[in-house]
């Protein structure tokens, strides 16, 4: 996906966060994305454990 990105493309991208953001926003916009990340994770397990979970009562129940 990323594949045909350089170096200066690469150094350009940065360049354009800086200033559209500004270096004392920036570990703020991390942080958020770190925190929504980990939200997205974890909403994401408890939704498979409640498959997992209806899955072995479903079972159970066909027996």
């Amino acid at each position: 996906m990323f594949g045909n990105l350089g170096a200066p493309e690469i150094i350009l991208i940065v360049l354009a966060i800086l200033i559209l953001f500004g270096a004392k926003k920036i570990p703020e916009l991390a942080q958020g994305i770190g925190k929504g990340m980990r939200e997205f994770k974890k909403a994401l397990k408890d939704v498979e454990d409640d498959i997992k979970i209806s899955d072995k009562s479903d079972s159970s129940n066909n027996k």
